[in-house]
């Protein structure tokens, strides 16, 4: 997670290999090194997502957790579990994400919208959700915007059994936008999308 936080813009998000009741994930950075781990807690009503720095999960980093067991749209708080704190929320369109384009807004503590994520290209997406093997052929592409600039990229590869994703934070290098992109939630969104979209 420090290494998150710090000056690497690229990742690679992936999941075990056909892991059944439950969802673990590990980021990787470009050298291979675990910068994170992710796992969701099983058997919940509501969305529980914990952020460790490694697969032994000595030290508990981020929790990621719904607002409401009945929100269709969907609220997720990012807390940081060492101060207990929200650092912001992401909200999923629901209806929006279900039958269209996956999209997502970023809110700060405040409940107000800082950016927003959305999936790359309407028709495809469409046709993602019309046939089921084209989701595996055309392999989702998310866009992360603040103020009209895109200060993230997340793209799905093509794989029928492990999810992977790569995270690339570099179009914001050099940006002011960049520097108003906190890493966790940057790192949150992209565990929200292999756990929440990618079950889809």
């Amino acid at each position: 997670m420090d290494d998150l936080a710090g000056q690497d813009t690229r990742f690679v998000l992936r999941s075990k290999f056909l892991r059944l009741f439950g969802g673990a994930y590990t980021l990787f950075d470009t050298a291979g090194r675990v910068v994170a781990y992710a796992q969701l807690k099983r058997f919940r009503l509501r969305e529980d997502i914990r952020v460790f720095d490694d697969a032994s999960r000595a030290r508990e980093r981020l929790s990621i957790r719904t607002q409401s067991v009945f929100d269709f749209s969907g609220a997720y708080d990012v807390i940081d579990s060492t101060s207990g704190e929200r650092v912001g929320t992401w909200q999923r369109s629901g209806l929006k994400s279900t039958f269209m384009q996956d999209h997502w807004r970023m809110l700060d503590t405040h409940g107000v919208q800082t950016g927003e994520l959305a999936e790359d290209n309407i028709v495809k997406a469409l046709l993602r959700r019309a046939v089921d093997t084209l989701a595996w052929l055309l392999p989702q592409k998310y866009e992360l915007r603040m103020q009209g600039q895109v200060v993230a990229t997340y793209r799905q590869q093509f794989n029928p059994f492990i999810y992977k994703l790569d995270i690339d934070l570099s179009p914001s290098a050099g940006t002011a936008q960049e520097e108003r992109l906190d890493r966790h939630m940057a790192l949150a969104v992209a565990i929200l999308l292999a756990a929440i979209e990618g079950r889809q």
